[in-house]
């Protein structure tokens, strides 16, 4: 039999007697269009150039995938307190931490 526990709160969620409640958070690299209007007489070679530059000034961000899916699993609970907060703001304020 397979266990599950939540994600949040480690609680073991029985699946014959409750609901588990999965939550997918994908990231993307986000870019914008181009505008097809305008006129395409960039310099290819140069801005390839650039790129290259850059990688080798930047630290390891460069190198980590632009797409990523994190899956987590929730109780019923987990997921009524996810829902009401999913970036989780003010979760440092919550514990009672500060800024030091």
């Amino acid at each position: 039999m397979i266990r599950y526990l939540c994600d949040l709160c480690k609680r073991e969620i029985d699946p014959v007697s409750e609901t588990r409640y999965q939550v997918k958070i994908e990231i993307s690299a986000a870019f914008d269009p181009l505008e097809e209007d305008e006129p395409d007489d960039r310099d290819h070679l140069e801005e390839i150039h650039d790129l290259l530059e850059r990688f080798d000034v930047q630290d390891d961000e460069a190198f980590e995938p632009a797409h990523v899916v994190l899956t987590f699993d929730l109780c019923s609970k987990c997921r009524k307190r996810f829902l009401r907060n999913p970036l989780g703001r003010g979760a440092v304020r919550i514990l009672g931490m500060n800024d030091n």
